[in-house]
């Protein structure tokens, strides 16, 4: 005998990923997950503001998570998802090697990549010295001298955001940061200096952040550093299916995580710019729960 058609496929392995098909695995759904490579936070030595798993190592945290998925319908496929198309009954995804696998849905939790600053050391110090968030990694560094890095609006949120993990903040632009004289008096006010001169390249000894070293050779010592890096999709399975994006470069959902194409539904850094393991692996767990009301919904006899 055949087996069961697969209700659902979720391409990510990340937390986003593994909370939609724990949701449609105990919702009785025949589930593929495709999970191949690291996730965007395998760089930091470990994943915080997590709710009972605070301080774990990212890899660690992605084990837990496939360990959940054990006792349910659930297949785990380590394989790259490279195409999808819609079809009249659901969604067929194409992998790596070829073979075609056919759900009634998708959901999309294929993150996002950083695209960092082209300033030396910054590569090397992201998630170790160099961060996004304060709120998953501020508390490590909290007290010390820290660096933002950001011109524009992205420098008032930041400057005035990463000011509550310390007394000791520089704002860092790079070159003209956009800021008038009256945003600049502000920030100084609240203890913030500016620094509008080009940065050379950023120092660090295992890991962590030394010092922000400017164009003249000035050495500003620093002990962490936090922007908001350009991102790109990782996977252009959005593209493929029709997925329309937003003018900050996310898909459109709503407030389920259903994306305007039918069967289709996103979850996690590329569906929302409150980026962290929590909030990625809550908009998974609710796409999954919609994806499965919605298969509810369509068999419903009338």
């Amino acid at each position: 005998m055949p087996p069961r058609p697969f209700d659902a496929i979720v391409v990510g392995g990340g937390p986003a990923g593994l909370s939609a098909a724990l949701a449609l695995g105990r919702s009785r759904r025949r589930v593929l997950l495709a999970a191949d490579g690291p996730t965007r936070n395998a760089p930091a030595e470990a994943a915080h503001n997590v709710f009972t798993r605070d301080g774990t190592p990212p890899a660690h945290l992605v084990r837990l998570g496939l360990d959940q998925l054990a006792p349910y319908d659930v297949t785990v496929r380590r394989e790259r998802a490279t195409d999808a198309e819609r079809t009249g009954d659901g969604v067929v995804v194409t992998f790596e090697g070829g073979e075609r696998v056919e759900a009634r849905g998708v959901v999309l939790a294929t993150g996002v990549r950083d695209v960092l600053p082209d300033v030396p050391g910054m590569a090397e110090l992201w998630g170790t010295g160099v961060f996004h968030c304060p709120y998953c990694h501020g508390w490590e560094v909290a007290g010390r001298p820290l660096a933002v890095l950001a011109r524009g609006e992205a420098a008032h949120h930041l400057g005035r955001l990463i000011r509550g993990w310390t007394d000791d903040l520089v704002l860092f632009t790079d070159g003209p940061g956009g800021l008038d004289d009256d945003e600049r008096q502000r920030f100084e006010r609240n203890g913030v200096a500016v620094r509008e001169e080009p940065i050379e390249r950023l120092e660090g000894e295992n890991g962590t952040l030394k010092a922000v070293v400017l164009a003249d050779g000035e050495r500003v010592a620093r002990a962490g550093l936090f922007l908001r890096p350009d991102q790109e999709l990782r996977s252009d399975l959005p593209h493929r299916l029709g997925c329309p994006l937003t003018d900050t470069g996310r898909l459109a959902v709503d407030v389920g995580g259903r994306t305007p194409v039918g069967g289709v539904y996103a979850a996690g850094d590329i569906a929302t710019a409150m980026q962290s393991v929590p909030t990625a692996a809550a908009s998974g767990a609710l796409a999954g729960a919609m994806l499965n009301f919605d298969l509810l919904e369509a068999d419903f006899l009338p």
